[in-house]
């Protein structure tokens, strides 16, 4: 395949992020597009060395964690849906805060895939901040996506 667009997915390892990967594979192969799968690198404060723990990681260490996990969740989307596999990806970390990596990561895509933390019933209402961030200032049309619900069962009162 050779790729037409670009689908850019932001990944931090948690089951939402999870969603939004299977949500930008799909979208890239109905696009024929190419993926770039984006993790942002938070990296330690390390004026806190002064009052904290002085073992902090470099910030290579954190930035090739970040990558590792972004790929995993990327390989497990993959390994649960294998007609997936024939998108074109990239995989990055980059040192920042979310919502200005992947708003510069926006920059000339297509798309920008996102997950969605619901936190109850009132507030899964509300987007976060980085969704609310990219929303607003990423160049190009912007996905939150929601994981899907796992149906839990419904609790039957005892008949006594």
């Amino acid at each position: 395949m050779n790729p037409t667009g670009t689908v850019v997915v932001g990944v931090d390892g948690s089951p939402e992020s999870r969603a939004a990967v299977e949500f930008a594979l799909r979208e890239a192969t109905r696009r024929q597009a190419s993926l770039r799968v984006i993790a942002a690198a938070q990296l330690p404060e390390y004026w806190t060395i002064a009052y904290g723990p002085a073992d902090l990681p470099s910030p290579e260490e954190v930035i090739a964690d970040t990558k590792r996990l972004a790929r995993r969740t990327l390989d497990e989307v993959v390994n649960a849906h294998p007609e997936l596999a024939a998108v074109e990806f990239t995989v990055e970390a980059i040192a920042g805060s979310p919502g200005p990596v992947l708003v510069d990561a926006s920059e000339g895509a297509d798309l920008l895939v996102l997950g969605h933390r619901g936190h109850g019933a009132v507030r899964s209402a509300l987007l976060g901040s980085v969704g609310l961030h990219c929303a607003v200032h990423a160049t190009c049309p912007t996905t939150i996506v929601r994981p899907t619900a796992i149906a839990e069962p419904t609790p039957v009162a005892a008949l006594a």
